[in-house]
């Protein structure tokens, strides 16, 4: 059997590559189906010859990170699983650099996503939580941000509490709406530094806002982000999708399975894409579970609520799935095929 020997210097190094109690350790073991030996500063990898490589890369990785200067967390240790797990980048594939970080697709869906906004001015995005749809759109608008090709990042979101009444929210507007596009924000920390982000946000470069603040504005040279788009009205979908003005892109991403309006209110992303998804432009990416890349217990969590899901009724047609006959339960059992009017 194939085996590969990793000599570790100090204590230090061996506590950043092997983890607290050997978590890091056990992590790679686990993803990459190989035997790991940590003993007298040394790693010991033997198994299938592909992987014990691709363990190697990983443990150099680590111990680069630590030579650094930078602490090493699981986190890290499940990027680097997941880029050695990846599949090869194929030709025409969206890459998005960063500085040091590369953001690449993992998936067939995040692939079509990535080549959906890359050649559309429009891009309606429907999929599970987990699968990176709001992660890729920021990346993406950032790449373009950076290269010069906009002027400006806007982040919106309806400011729909799920299923909880938070009440008055104390401080000034950025303050009250900030839980709201937590998320967004979250996307953007990943991306580059907080002072950076703050000097874009004084500089104008980035703003966010809550969806009503977008009524009346005519937005050029831009990216408009709108995350959980499925809770907005369908008005307010109509009145966000006409902000779009010269060079611009809009993308608008949500789960229609986690739709937070009142039971009588369509949601409006599910009206758009069935209006829109055959609009010279527009294209509507559809993700399924298939595409999670979060924790692995996110992708069981979908699937153990799936057959209580109800998908709208507008829907139905548009991604494939077949309606049911009134007085059915209408039940969300099956992906549907690829993305109506992505590209490919």
């Amino acid at each position: 059997m194939p085996e590969v020997t990793i000599a570790l210097e100090g204590q230090d190094e061996e506590l950043a590559v092997f983890g607290s109690r050997d978590q890091h350790l056990r992590q790679i073991r686990d993803a990459l189906g190989v035997k790991v030996l940590a003993r007298r500063g040394e790693v010991r990898i033997e198994g299938d010859p592909a992987r014990v490589d691709q363990a190697k890369g990983i443990f150099e990785a680590l111990r680069s990170l630590h030579r650094s200067r930078r602490p090493v967390t699981s986190t890290d240790v499940a990027d680097l699983i997941d880029r050695a797990l990846a599949p090869p980048v194929q030709p025409g594939s969206v890459e998005i650099r960063e500085g040091n970080r590369v953001v690449r697709p993992r998936t067939g869906g995040q692939d079509r996503y990535l080549r959906a906004l890359r050649d559309n001015a429009l891009v309606l995005c429907v999929g599970p939580a987990g699968t990176g749809k709001t992660y890729l759109a920021v990346s993406y608008a950032v790449q373009l941000l950076r290269q010069g090709k906009i002027k400006k990042i806007i982040l919106a979101r309806p400011a729909v509490e799920a299923g909880e009444h938070l009440g008055f929210l104390p401080g000034d507007l950025e303050a009250k709406i900030n839980p709201y596009l937590r998320p967004l924000l979250d996307a953007l920390h990943d991306l580059m530094p907080y002072d950076q982000i703050r000097r874009y946000m004084d500089n104008d470069l980035i703003e966010i806002a809550p969806l009503a603040y977008m009524r009346g504005r005519t937005l050029n040279d831009a990216v408009i982000i709108l995350d959980e788009g499925q809770n907005a009205t369908v008005s307010q979908m109509k009145m966000f999708l006409t902000r779009m003005g010269q060079d611009s892109r809009i993308v608008v991403t949500g789960d229609v399975t986690q739709v937070d309006l009142p039971p009588a209110t369509p949601s409006g992303l599910a009206d758009a894409v069935e209006r829109l998804a055959k609009v010279p432009g527009v294209a509507a990416v559809v993700l399924d579970r298939t595409d999670i890349v979060r924790h692995p217990l996110v992708q069981a969590i979908v699937d153990a609520y799936e057959p209580v899901e109800v998908v709208p009724r507008e829907l139905d047609e548009t991604i494939g799935i077949p309606a049911r006959p009134h007085g059915h339960p209408h039940v969300h059992d099956r992906p549907g095929p690829d993305p109506v009017g992505a590209t490919s």
